[in-house]
């Protein structure tokens, strides 16, 4: 796979926090986590190629305060580093159905930008390391790990609803159960923290 070294995707994301600090980067790092934390059960997913992937998913926004315009900043980036599949998953990781009103954020792009994003996930077959990130991106605040139902409905409750928000939840957790039945247990039973991060309490 065209990917950086996990030192250089390090590297990558510290240069970006650099840029651009904010609560993307430690998300970014509890993704990277759960990617591994879940690939390393999974018969046929490499555990460092998840962290790699899950660490730089939001690089995009490396280049400042933007909404779906991220997706197309960290695609470029990566590319242009000949990093293809991790440019790959920039753009993937924001749409479990392909259906560019799945986003949900501002449409903060050039009309070609757009297409461009359009056209790219309408034609994609999704790989399981684009569904493990997405679903990891579900799952992974910026302080902890959190239940799916937790996630989308914060997600729901700043951005609103449209017609594409129940077939994109159904996708979700169609995924969540896929990458269980492989991994012979819940996800959740795997990510340290989860009762902490969702429901902000510890029960020891």
């Amino acid at each position: 796979m065209k990917l950086p070294s996990m030192i250089e995707a390090e590297r990558l994301l510290l240069e970006g926090e650099q840029l651009n600090p904010g609560p993307w980067v430690p998300h970014s790092r509890n993704v990277a986590q759960a990617a591994r934390l879940i690939a390393t059960r999974h018969p046929r997913l490499d555990a460092d190629v998840a962290y790699i992937l899950g660490l730089l998913h939001d690089i995009g926004r490396r280049e400042g305060k933007s909404d779906i315009k991220h997706l197309i900043h960290g695609y470029t980036f990566l590319r242009n580093l000949g990093f293809d599949d991790a440019a790959r998953i920039s753009l993937t990781h924001s749409f479990p159905i392909p259906d560019l009103n799945a986003y949900m954020g501002e449409h903060d792009c050039s009309p070609d930008e757009l297409k461009f994003i359009e056209d790219f996930v309408t034609s994609a077959e999704l790989t399981q390391y684009d569904q493990l990130i997405q679903l990891c991106d579900g799952i992974a605040l910026p302080s902890g790990f959190c239940l799916l139902e937790k996630r989308i409905v914060d997600v729901a409750m700043r951005y609103g609803i449209n017609a594409t928000t129940i077939p994109a939840w159904r996708a979700r957790f169609r995924t969540k159960e896929s990458f269980e039945a492989a991994i012979g247990c819940s996800i959740y039973q795997l990510l340290p923290g989860i009762i902490e991060g969702t429901f902000g309490v510890s029960l020891s």
